[in-house]
């Protein structure tokens, strides 16, 4: 599959789908995607992990890299801004958001909120595409480098993980525990928009080969940035 074609919708996912909301707004949808989708995600984040900007380790302000890396689309992210341009990594323009993966976004808000109207009206205009092998972890964090309070959509693929799901106040208790395995989807908006979260752990050997992601875990989070 080339990054400019995607899977035609619809998209074979479980009707209806298995929900459990995990807070206010955030909602957990186990076995979302199909295995056959998930092997065609897998081949697109392997064109997009090549280029025009590479996936890379980001660096944090103070110094620290990332054990995660992270290759974006439409908007480039680094800590704490976005770019059309990669800055800090070879300066190349970063690769388009493509059409149908906005088209998977909406279809995972409809899926996790049950609100088609929800679904039409989400407009997402960035990817993270994140890879953990398996040391690879998260700390806790809020994603609040975007300009809007839209929903974030998170895929995953691969090796399960431990996904700790916080508050709004601090990056302590009270949180949640829950595990991502791959073809999980978890959408959170609303008032858990800005609630703290982390990957503790990823579960080494865990991958279905079936998805063509033998070892470690993909995380694709899709975002609206309110950018122009």
């Amino acid at each position: 599959m080339s990054t400019s074609e995607g899977p035609t919708l619809p998209l074979g996912l479980p009707d209806p789908p298995t929900r459990r909301e995990v807070a206010p707004g955030a909602v957990h949808v186990p076995g979302w995607l199909s295995i056959d989708l998930q092997r065609k995600l897998v081949d697109a984040c392997r064109g997009w992990a090549a280029g025009p900007v590479p996936m890379r380790a980001a660096r944090l302000p103070g110094g620290h890299v990332m054990s995660v890396r992270t290759v974006c689309l439409g908007w480039h992210w680094q800590p704490y801004r976005y770019t059309r341009t990669a800055t800090d990594v070879g300066g190349g323009r970063v690769a388009a958001f493509p059409g149908w993966l906005a088209d998977l976004g909406r279809a995972a808000v409809a899926a996790a909120y049950d609100d088609p109207d929800a679904g039409r009206r989400y407009r997402p205009d960035t990817a993270l595409i994140n890879y953990y092998d398996d040391t690879a972890r998260m700390g806790m964090h809020q994603d609040r480098d975007e300009k809007t309070d839209e929903p974030v959509v998170s895929l995953s693929i691969g090796d399960t993980c431990r996904f700790r799901f916080g508050n709004t106040s601090n990056r302590g208790k009270p949180y949640t525990d829950i595990d991502l395995a791959s073809g999980h989807l978890l959408v959170f908006g609303g008032p858990s928009r800005f609630a703290y979260h982390g990957v503790p752990k990823v579960y080494a050997g865990t991958a279905n080969p079936a998805t063509g992601l033998t070892t470690g875990r993909l995380n694709l989070t899709l975002r609206v940035t309110g950018m122009t």
